[in-house]
């Protein structure tokens, strides 16, 4: 299996197991200080990792013009976005909330392919158009009576569209260290909600519930977000978004497998539109001749097709390595995403 894909596939695993597990924490804490506690056990665990791995603090290489995209993911992808998903949990079921959250794929896609022009094959605009049907009947009342309600949903929605801007703009900084982007994102998002909890007069919690909060975070929020770095790197950020997508059913599998969480016809029906959605996004081969225009960039790398240069330094053999390196323009044919060398127009 493709790297890029198997990093989006435990991107999505984590993700997806983390929603049902902050399901009963909804109750007990308010939405923005669990999101708090969540996003800071991401930033610490993250940041810890780091500093064993690099035996200490390492600058992140971000280039200046660079930290504003940074900034603005933080923004959407670790305050806006948490705050709309807790608020969203308290008023719709774990399983829902789950499915519900494949629309994060699919405003990821539109925005890719409408703001940043990434390209867009038939296969994964119906993917796409399966999944919002999906979500739309998960909304839609029941035939006993019964109704989700708009409210939850609505706000799950815009947890949705807030991380679907988050992933476009992390996408301009892919090719910097994924922990210290995910770490930073994890630090910074994390005390503002907190901050922000407390000063609207929450209580935190006890300290148990507090650390396993924060390891729900660590793993559903910060390696989670290091995998998905990764995968953009690879994929590109419509198709990491695809691929990311399999992570509500990751989700409601564990809802009804462990909390027992009664479902409706309308659910499965959902469940079948997404399913197939899914399929077409993971089923999907693009290849056509193409133009890799001149760049220089630095990033992780090994001497593949498309790294095939030179060394101002003495190399001592070992791969993956990291430095600052030219491509010189090369026009060939192979399968490809829209990775860090594949922004091409067709």
């Amino acid at each position: 299996m493709n790297r890029s894909v198997l990093s989006a596939l435990v991107a999505a695993a984590l993700f997806g197991a983390s929603t049902p597990f902050a399901k009963p924490l909804s109750g007990e804490i308010p939405p923005a200080l669990l999101a708090g506690l969540m996003y800071l056990g991401s930033g610490v665990g993250l940041a810890l990792v780091r500093a064993l791995r690099d035996r200490g603090w390492k600058p992140s290489g971000l280039a200046s013009d660079q930290w504003p995209w940074l900034a603005g993911a933080i923004l959407f992808g670790g305050v806006l976005g948490p705050l709309a998903l807790m608020f969203g949990l308290t008023l719709t079921s774990a399983s829902a909330t789950s499915l519900l959250l494949n629309l994060e794929a699919v405003l990821t896609a539109l925005i890719a392919w409408v703001v940043f022009k990434e390209n867009a094959d038939r296969r994964i605009v119906m993917g796409m158009l399966a999944i919002v049907a999906g979500g739309v009947v998960l909304a839609w009342p029941r035939a006993d009576g019964g109704t989700t309600g708009l409210v939850g949903p609505v706000a799950i929605a815009l947890a949705c569209l807030c991380w679907a801007i988050d992933n476009n703009l992390t996408r301009k900084v892919s090719a910097s260290d994924a922990l210290f982007l995910a770490g930073s994102k994890g630090l910074i998002a994390g005390t503002v909600n907190i901050v922000l909890a407390l000063s609207l007069g929450a209580t935190a919690p006890g300290v148990g519930i507090a650390l396993g909060t924060m390891t729900i975070g660590l793993l559903g929020y910060g390696f989670s977000l290091v995998m998905f770095v990764v995968a953009l790197r690879g994929l590109g950020t419509a198709r990491t978004g695809a691929y990311f997508s399999t992570a509500p059913f990751i989700g409601t599998a564990v809802a009804l497998a462990l909390f027992d969480e009664p479902t409706y016809p309308t659910f499965w029906v959902a469940a079948g539109l997404m399913a197939w959605g899914v399929y077409l996004h993971l089923t999907e081969r693009h290849e056509h001749e193409h133009l890799h225009e001149a760049l220089a960039h630095r990033h992780m790398h090994t001497h593949d097709a498309h790294h095939q240069h030179r060394h101002a330094f003495e190399w001592d053999g070992r791969e993956p390595h990291d430095h600052w390196h030219e491509h010189v323009a090369i026009i060939h044919e192979h399968p490809h995403f829209p990775d860090i060398h594949h922004r091409h127009s067709h």
